[in-house]
């Protein structure tokens, strides 16, 4: 405990002081008292107390002395832990009385009076305690944990286990957000030099279409927003916690310091804590400090207080997840006092994140910003040596200004998004981030996790070898003592449960544990019997560095009995001997030869296969890693078949220029099996293979340049699936990884896009995730892939559209102003063409469905920008033929009817529509004739497109439009003078595109 009440932190700034305050820290009572009693003060002008943090930070008149302000926090202490007035000169506020002296007593004092309310509070780095002495500080029975009275109060004083909601934004701050674009801020000086020169009503309408246009970035910003916050909800499991010397599920947030919580693989830990027992423990803490390899955790303390967070190698954190091993964790925080919680407190607001796609399109719309500046500039500056006046000059400027801003683009990438992940919905994909979406759409390879990805997950033992003999078909097994002692130990060695009358139990438990369980039942073990005859006392579990699980139980006559069971390899190394007719024999060399040789051929045969061994010893801690002192019993080999489907869903990535890389655990036998029944090659290369120990010799370098041609890894540990998908990338692949284990963890992080499954899959690999598959149908990721690729390109569609269509308008308008012609659109007309041809087909492009062919492309290059200079070069020739179309309206307007509204009319009606008719020349690269039926029907773009035709014709037809945006009636003679200039852009951009190509079949 220290020596003071107060700690100077520091004091730098004249007039501001942070101090840490003994008995604030978790206390929100103390920081509301304190932050009041100061408050009292004149000469402090601001005080904020941090419960979190147990600090205080005081603004303060320059002339105030620190001891002056040191005494009236001792103060404002001494009145909230001993209320009333002091009873004698001793206990006199420090600032009555004056003195260093007096002072030290009073904080000598003070602390005797926070020591009961403090006992808990931190006093020290709690990873230099040592274990024992942290359990009697916490007041925590050693091995039972706490009991549920003490939980009860404790729950009651630091509140429940949760982390603060971080605040949304207001839907103010997110409106107000929508005015903060370069876009917008052009439009409102459009407005604002509208109004200055005189036309109100031009800068009224501008002001109205700013304000349209937020209300929609509002509104799909709002939905996308909600629609990221109920995909990242997730819903935790019960921990195990030692409550009155029994072991009880809790659930998280019921969780209280001092409480004594079990750790085992698969399961979250529940708040920081200090392991106080750790076999092969390891966790998994990239969530908190970017570390991407779980970390291998001791009961040992350490010497130094300042120890990073990412070296502190005998702590748990809160929202960190166990990947191996097991331990025991004293929890030492909860809640908001965690250091996640206190991450989580700086943050304030939780926003959606802003992809690269639409920072691409961010930047895009500030470079034709920046481009219509310059081009108004230019045109101002030409009219003035002209000697057109400076009036005229402006209004052409505000005009060409709104001609160029492209109003509808961030609505169009922001909607685009929510709608794709909206439909990905709908087809059980669930997408966690939004920059997932236009990831899925370049993924390059994917990485499948074998077990429960490409096979059903549905083990059943079908080989058994006992002693050292080769594997028999377990339906031909015939009774023996061999095969007895191998079943009792697959029965004790198994963590899988049993329910139900004993006849027909049902099993709970991983798929292999529950097929070793079903063969020991079916082999005529009484598993509920052995179990309570010899029960556990100990478990060793398999983790990264070793392969295999352990258990000791008790025995007879004083005896303990090792049961082991894992990787035969390594099993078989801890063996000094052998079962033979139910006698132990010495295990010569040629005896384990035989053993390999019999492993190697079960796995050859596609099956997993463990081997299982036992010893007995009279020590109560003994381990399977001391020596050679097993007895070996055999192999079991399981088979779990392939997913319906799997060969042809391989095919089909194939197809879509997808490669496809089996990652496994098993054997590389098994992988060569597995790999040659799903033709994972396809038509290249001959299948190949790497194992564990060729990826610990290879350097980063070589394996990157190694994936290129190898399509299965085999007995790979969870370092080395990171391993692989960083090669993968180093050799500039864009790499999706799927999986379903708390091994796959680390993989799923860090692959460019992370797929776990929804059904099978475990927690710790769905909250790591970027990308859920409901059904655990691998085909769904095609799904995903071809709706990632659909997506990114609607969106490049609805650029595309938006790009050349304001680029007509700026031509019309600087050719016609440069060439003397004066303006051929006022700014209210080029304000309705870009309210009414603009935004809306571009977001009916957004909703196109996937092109026949999207799956039979190759995936997109990551690298390539969304408008590249083909696309510019596309963009500029279709806008220089819509600009053609109006000129030549107008150019015919005014040989007949002379310069004038008549004139005006023609080159508006004919621009509007002809932008309108263009939306169908950019839903495809290809030629796409209305009505031909080479695309899929897009019905919301058709009544898009006859709405906003209907509404333009009615433009010069109805009086009041025809009032409002200074138009003229039109001809029959003038009707016909617009559908050619209609026509012809669409007829001829549509003949400059290629023909389409016929896939043989469409996407599912």
């Amino acid at each position: 405990m220290p020596s003071t009440l107060l700690e100077l932190l520091h004091s730098t700034v004249p007039g501001r002081a942070r101090f840490r305050v003994r008995g604030l820290y978790r206390t929100p009572a103390v920081a509301a008292h304190l932050e009041q009693r100061l408050g009292r003060e004149a000469a402090v002008r601001q005080r904020q107390a941090n419960p979190l943090t147990g600090t205080l930070l005081v603004a303060f008149d320059p002339g105030l002395s620190l001891d002056q302000l040191r005494g009236w926090i001792l103060e404002a202490l001494h009145e909230r832990f001993q209320p009333g007035p002091p009873t004698s000169a001793a206990s006199a506020p420090p600032r009555l009385r004056g003195g260093r002296r007096s002072r030290e007593n009073a904080e000598l004092r003070a602390i005797r009076r926070l020591a009961g309310h403090a006992a808990e509070q931190p006093t020290g780095a709690w990873h230099t305690w040592e274990a024992a002495a942290l359990i009697r500080h916490f007041g925590t029975v050693p091995g039972a944990g706490l009991s549920d009275a003490a939980a009860a109060e404790r729950l009651q004083r630091y509140g429940p286990n949760l982390l603060a909601e971080a605040v949304p934004r207001s839907a103010l701050a997110m409106l107000l957000t929508q005015f903060r674009s370069l876009p917008a801020l052009l439009l409102a000086g459009s407005a604002g030099l509208s109004a200055i020169t005189g036309g109100l009503v031009d800068a009224g309408a501008i002001v109205v279409v700013l304000l349209a246009n937020a209300l929609i970035g509002f509104l799909t910003e709002r939905q996308a927003e909600r629609i990221i916050s109920t995909l990242t909800r997730t819903v935790l499991q019960p921990n195990a916690v030692r409550r009155n010397g029994r072991r009880v599920e809790r659930r998280p947030e019921e969780i209280v310091p001092g409480d004594l919580v079990e750790l085992q693989p698969g399961s979250y830990v529940p708040g920081d804590g200090r392991v106080v027992e750790a076999a092969q423990l390891s966790i998994d803490e990239s969530s908190l400090t970017g570390e991407s390899l779980p970390v291998a955790k001791t009961s040992a303390a350490l010497a130094e207080a300042r120890v990073p967070l990412s070296d502190r190698r005998n702590m748990g954190y809160m929202g960190t997840t166990v990947t191996g091993g097991s331990g025991l964790l004293l929890v030492t925080a909860t809640g908001d006092y965690t250091e996640i919680g206190r991450i989580q407190s700086l943050i304030g607001e939780a926003q959606a994140p802003e992809t690269p796609m639409q920072k691409q399109l961010a930047h895009l719309g500030n470079r034709l910003v920046l481009l219509s500046g310059a081009i108004c500039a230019a045109v101002f500056a030409t009219g003035l040596v002209r000697g057109l006046g400076l009036l005229p000059m402006l209004k052409a400027a505000v005009s060409l200004a709104v001609a160029a801003v492209p109003e509808g683009l961030p609505t169009v990438a922001t909607t685009t998004l929510a709608l794709g992940i909206s439909d990905m919905r709908k087809q059980r994909v669930l997408v966690r981030k939004l920059s997932a979406v236009e990831t899925l759409g370049s993924v390059q390879v994917i990485c499948l996790d074998k077990t429960g990805t490409l096979t059903c997950n549905r083990m059943s033992v079908v080989e058994v070898g006992t002693g050292g003999d080769g594997a028999v078909d377990v339906r031909q097994l015939e009774p023996s003592r061999n095969l007895r002692w191998l079943l009792q130990i697959a029965a004790l060695c198994n963590e899988s449960t049993l329910e139900g009358p004993p006849g027909a139990p049902t099993l709970h438990g991983s798929a292999t544990e529950n097929a070793l369980l079903a063969l020991a039942l079916d082999g005529g073990v009484d598993v509920s019997g052995l179990r309570a005859k010899r029960p556990v006392l100990a478990v060793n579990y398999r983790s990264q560095s070793r392969l295999f699980m352990s258990t000791l139980h008790r025995g007879a006559a004083g005896r303990r009995l090792l049961a082991v069971k894992g990787n035969p390899p390594e099993v078989l190394a801890l063996c000094g001997s052998y079962l033979r007719d139910g006698r132990r024999c010495p295990l010569g060399d040629d005896t384990r030869q035989d053993i390999l040789a019999a492993n190697e051929g079960m796995a050859g045969r596609a099956l997993r296969v463990l081997g299982f061994a036992y010893g007995f010893t009279r020590e109560e801690n003994w381990s399977a890693d001391d020596g050679q002192a097993l007895v070996w019993l055999g192999l079991a080999g399981m088979a779990d078949p392939l997913r319906d489907g799997a060969v042809e869903v391989i095919r089909r990535f194939h197809q879509a220029g997808v490669e496809t890389v089996m990652i496994t655990g098993d054997q590389s036998a098994t992988a060569q099996a597995i790999g040659t029944q799903l033709d994972l090659s396809g038509s290249g290369p001959p299948l190949s293979i790497l194992d564990s120990a060729a990826l610990d010799r290879l350097e980063p370098d070589v394996l990157a340049g190694l994936t290129r041609r190898t399509h299965a890894f085999a007995r790979v540990s969870p370092a080395q699936k990171l391993q692989i998908v960083q090669a993968l990338q180093r050799a500039g692949r864009v790499v999706a990884m799927t999986g379903d284990g708390i091994n796959d963890g680390p993989a799923l992080k860090c692959a460019d896009v992370g797929v776990a499954m929804g059904r099978g899959g475990t927690d710790v690999a769905r909250s790591v995730a970027d990308v859920v598959l409901e059904e655990d149908e691998l085909e769904t990721m095609l799904t995903a892939i071809g709706r990632g690729r659909t997506i990114y390109a609607n969106i490049r569609k609805s650029v595309h559209y938006l790009l050349s269509t304001n680029l007509s308008e700026i031509e019309l308008m600087f050719f016609s102003i440069a060439a003397g012609l004066g303006q051929p659109l006022t700014p209210l007309q080029l304000l309705w063409i870009n309210l009414a041809t603009d935004v809306a087909p571009a977001l009916a492009l957004a909703v196109e469905a996937p092109e026949p062919d999207v799956l039979s492309r190759p995936p997109r290059d990551p690298d390539e920008p969304i408008v590249g200079r083909a696309d510019l070069r596309r963009a500029a020739r279709e806008s220089l033929l819509l600009t053609a179309g109006a000129a030549a309206a107008l150019g015919y307007g005014r040989l007949r009817y002379g310069p004038g509204p008549q004139a005006s009319t023609l080159a508006f009606t004919t621009l509007s529509l002809a932008q309108i008719a263009h939306a169908w020349t950019c839903r495809s690269a290809v030629r796409d004739w209305p009505g031909a039926g080479d695309l899929p029907r897009n019905r919301t773009l058709e009544l898009t497109l006859a709405g906003t035709g209907a509404a333009q014709l009615a433009c010069p037809l109805l009086p009041q439009l025809r009032s409002l945006l200074q138009l003229a009636p039109l001809g029959l003679v003038d009707l016909a003078v617009v559908a050619g200039g209609v026509a012809l852009p669409l007829i001829v951009n549509q003949l400059a595109k290629p023909a389409p190509r016929r896939p043989p079949h469409s996407p599912g």
